[in-house]
């Protein structure tokens, strides 16, 4: 059959179509700030397309460059500190962060050992996240315990957050002995987790992470019931690997480095706990449980001195009330310590 004008013009136009769309100004919708805007599944751990990054340069900031940054927070001159504590907030919770360095994140709290504070922020777009990027900066000046990138801080770049804290342990304060990331909704016992669970005495661990673990969770396919929705075509497993809630999680200082490596070869996912644990999967580290049933408590818990000074994290606890437990549970620690000694 000889090809006639019509059919050459209707197959232009199957041809043509999409371009014509795109000249009549239909677009995809746009997307929210998730991720990096062009990362997809199946590129190099997700970044865009034009990063830096590479495997071969896996110590490097990433592709969403410094605004604020502490580089001499862990000198090399000095003795590496025992604990990195790597707290994620945003920029409007200035009475959060206040209410934590007086309290379980205050740096003093470890004498002789080194306790680090890092605050994880990105950036809010518009007029008011011009402001209160001006008062971040004045807060970081006072205070020395910021750490903020380029990307926009919204709940799915909870992991770009996460791995920008990972980059930072691995490039400027490697020799830390463990670290923990945590939330600033989070009531940390940091004398607890520093002498009950981690203990100084001993050499530091290696491969390790522990918290909250949860195993055999399953990705919510179900569209616009929660924000937890998981796409398949994001993470088509059935099952997720083994791991730790984000509410808080601890792990050795070497582990830093590994996570953020293997990060370079896995594309991103939006739950930054569950991404973690892929990664972990991958280098085929499992999740140590705590020695103590509920260390970690994912929910929120009345108060109690006896309960507070006998976990490490406490889920779903308000600036205010970090400025009232706080003080009750040191002294409740300090009755402790001074009561009588019975001889068995």
């Amino acid at each position: 059959m000889k090809w006639q004008w019509r059919h050459i013009a209707a197959l232009l136009c199957l041809l043509l179509f999409p371009g014509v769309l795109v000249f009549w100004g239909v677009e995809a919708p746009p997307r929210e700030n998730s991720l990096p805007a062009n990362a997809v599944p199946g590129e190099e751990g997700g970044y865009p397309a034009d990063s830096q990054q590479s495997p071969r340069d896996t110590l490097t900031p990433g592709p969403y460059p410094y605004i604020i940054n502490e580089v001499n927070k862990c000198p090399e001159g000095k003795p590496a500190p025992f604990l990195v504590l790597l707290i994620l907030t945003e920029a409007d919770q200035v009475k959060t962060r206040n209410a934590i360095r007086q309290t379980w994140g205050n740096e003093g709290l470890a004498p002789g050992l080194g306790v680090i504070r890092l605050f994880l922020l990105g950036v809010k777009e518009g007029e008011l996240g011009r402001l209160q990027q001006k008062t971040l900066e004045s807060e970081s000046l006072s205070h020395h315990d910021i750490v903020q990138q380029d990307f926009l801080d919204t709940f799915n770049n909870l992991t770009i957050k996460t791995l920008m804290g990972m980059n930072w342990v691995a490039m400027h304060c490697p020799r830390a002995s463990y670290v923990m990331k945590t939330d600033s909704d989070v009531l940390v016992n940091t004398d607890y987790l520093i002498h009950k669970l981690l203990r100084p005495e001993l050499k530091p661990k290696t491969n390790y992470i522990t918290g909250y673990i949860i195993r055999g969770g399953r990705p919510i396919r179900a569209k616009g019931r929660t924000k937890y929705h998981m796409p398949r075509k994001e993470y088509p497993n059935k099952r997720y690997p083994g791991y730790c809630s984000g509410m808080g999680y601890v792990f050795s200082g070497d582990m830093a480095a590994k996570v953020y490596r293997a990060s370079l070869s896995i594309p991103l996912l939006r739950f930054e706990d569950v991404y973690v644990g892929v990664c972990l999967d991958r280098l085929r580290i499992k999740p140590t449980p705590p020695p103590i049933k509920g260390l970690f408590n994912l929910r929120a818990v009345p108060y109690s001195d006896v309960k507070y000074n006998n976990m490490v994290a406490i889920h779903r606890v308000s600036p205010r009330q970090f400025l009232q437990y706080w003080p009750r549970m040191q002294s409740y620690k300090l009755s402790v310590a001074s009561m009588p000694r019975v001889e068995q």
